[in-house]
């Protein structure tokens, strides 16, 4: 492989980059569209779950309000790519304000404006929430999640109500949802290798010791919060371009706990446990719908079980948090050093 490590290493991620973007293009030619489906669905989830991460597991805040985030960018996005004509036939019970009615843009810059609406809230709310921790501000992050649903199922003239958004245009694609995750992935990596990813695990560690080596937790855990409020942001813009129909009942806190799965079975800390966790979360979460419909075995019709998935998932949960508390990797993470040691190449 070579004497040098750094070249060794920027060579084999090199060679995955060029593999993913093989295989990426084999499925969207070759594959039919139920699977195109399910690999959008990981692709946005390890979007999420990494971006969640950061806060949860990395900074060690439980945070509980991530529905609240995904929420602002799927109604941001959306919001902008529907054609005033469309937005006009959707808007009957109330029109839509001023001047979201009259214009409408393209996709990539819908999405940036869904990420950056979240970092916005993110950052109006993170200079009270983020200075509670423990139970008090997953109590309060809990409650924004709340807030941000019941105003999307309220405010007739901006969300639509209950009603939601229909007939969105399906702009995402295996190219948008891979690459965010991707970007994603590089970013938060970056942050966490980074000195202010060193301070973050400090904090997480002991937050008096690292006051007292001159770190100040509150600007490293609004940075964390602000990165990791983005992503989800532009992931919420991505899930609603690819189902093409939101509404409030889609944001639910059920969201935040899917996420919670993923990441405490992945490691809390570990972003290669995250993307683990989410593909094999994501996966089985679709290969389980069968436990949710009915069944006939000979003349016996045995009738599905609705959120019969959401008991199995909590079960799961509680067999890691029972016998696994450090999840799949703990705090593990992938690297081309580690994997080249177990198979003994130099």
């Amino acid at each position: 492989m070579g004497s040098n490590p750094r070249r060794r290493n920027l060579f084999l991620t090199s060679g995955t980059a060029i593999l993913l973007f093989l295989l990426l293009a084999g499925a969207q030619t070759w594959a039919n569209d139920y699977h195109i489906r399910i690999l959008n669905n990981i692709a946005i989830f390890i979007t999420m779950a990494v971006s969640y991460n950061l806060i949860n597991g990395v900074c060690g805040q439980l945070h509980l309000g991530p529905n609240a985030f995904v929420t602002l960018g799927a109604y941001t996005a959306a919001l902008l790519t529907l054609s005033p004509a469309e937005k006009q036939l959707s808007f009957l019970l109330s029109p839509l304000i001023w001047p979201l009615n009259q214009f409408s843009t393209s996709f990539p810059v819908a999405l940036m404006a869904g990420g950056l609406v979240a970092v916005v809230f993110a950052f109006l709310t993170g200079f009270p929430v983020l200075r509670v921790r423990g139970d008090y501000l997953a109590i309060v992050t809990l409650g924004f999640g709340e807030v941000v649903r019941v105003l999307a199922n309220n405010l007739q003239s901006v969300t639509n109500g209950p009603l939601g958004l229909k007939g969105l245009p399906p702009f995402t694609n295996l190219w948008w949802t891979w690459g965010t995750a991707v970007m994603a992935l590089v970013v938060i990596t970056g942050i966490i290798h980074s000195g202010y990813g060193r301070a973050m695990q400090a904090i997480r560690e002991d937050e008096t010791a690292a006051r007292a080596m001159g770190i100040d937790p509150f600007r490293h855990l609004l940075l964390a919060f602000l990165v990791s409020a983005f992503f989800l942001g532009v992931a919420g813009g991505l899930l609603a371009h690819l189902i093409t129909t939101i509404s409030p009942t889609l944001f639910t806190f059920f969201l935040t706990f899917n996420l919670l799965i993923i990441i405490v079975f992945g490691g809390l800390g570990s972003t290669t446990g995250a993307v683990l966790a989410a593909i094999v979360l994501t996966w089985g979460g679709e290969w389980l719908r069968v436990v949710e419909e009915p069944i006939l075995i000979g003349c016996i019709h045995l009738p599905g079980i609705p959120g019969l998935r959401a008991v199995i998932f909590s079960f799961l949960l509680l067999v890691m948090i029972l016998f696994f508390r450090r999840g799949l990797l703990g705090r593990q993470e992938f690297s081309w050093n580690w994997l080249l040691g177990r198979l003994k190449i130099k």
